[in-house]
């Protein structure tokens, strides 16, 4: 079973810190942006299950980037619970209205605010609208148990392939650049040449087989999964 990835988007780089450090002591995979364009990019690039949201951030504050994230398909279902030194009661609503799933006032608790996290986690499960499961054009990728069909028979693929066929997958017509791609599939903080990721995606193809064609070089920028649409176009005309 694949560790809940949670998002910290805070620029207080030491809290982000701490807050990194103990999600990852509970066993979640934490990543940190700390402004909010950053931010949004990166929860664009690998949807994560739960994002930690500060209000006052720069580039992008808080309250914009959970509205971009509610109105985007990729990411309009990720929890939010967002972070924030305000306490006044129309901030909260303001929060609330444009799609947060709790509120959370510094200082805090690290020990509460991780309460809270489970809390929404398991309510998130209780409800069946987990985003753990991902099809598209014969592909099927089943994140909580790191499995991935192609037609209904399992295929078998590497930590790497499997974070960079659901990147994929997951947004299908986007072209990705090769550093994006070792974001999503090595981590950003992988010391790997670009390169690294064409034998990946030459792997992956092999092992996709007759769906191989679904992941398309896009020359002198990168990857892109196969829009269905354009794809269907393409046959009635």
């Amino acid at each position: 079973m694949s560790k809940k990835r949670i998002l910290v988007i805070e620029d207080d780089r030491s809290l982000s810190e701490v807050l990194a450090y103990n999600l990852r002591q509970e066993k979640y995979d934490a990543v940190v942006a700390l402004d909010g364009m950053d931010g949004l990019r990166q929860a664009q690039l690998k949807t994560p299950d739960l994002i930690i949201l500060d209000l006052m951030l720069p580039q992008m504050d808080g309250l914009e980037v959970c509205r971009r994230l509610r109105s985007d398909p990729v990411t309009s279902n990720v929890l939010i619970l967002m972070l924030t030194a305000k306490s006044e009661e129309t901030d909260q609503v303001v929060g609330f209205t444009l799609g947060a799933d709790d509120y959370v006032t510094k200082p805090f608790s690290v020990k509460i605010l991780l309460e809270r996290i489970k809390a929404l986690l398991r309510r998130r499960e209780s409800n069946g609208e987990a985003t753990d499961t991902i099809v598209s054009q014969g592909v099927m990728i089943d994140r909580r148990r790191h499995r991935v069909m192609i037609d209904d028979v399992p295929i078998s693929l590497t930590r790497s392939e499997f974070e960079l066929l659901e990147a994929l997958v997951r947004q299908p017509g986007r072209v990705f650049s090769r550093a994006e791609l070792i974001d999503a599939a090595l981590g950003d903080d992988a010391l790997v040449l670009e390169r690294t990721i064409d034998v990946h995606i030459r792997a992956l193809r092999q092992k996709l087989d007759k769906h191989s064609e679904l992941i398309e070089t896009v020359r002198g920028v990168g990857y892109r999964f196969r829009d269905p649409d354009t794809a269907f176009k393409k046959q009635t005309t």
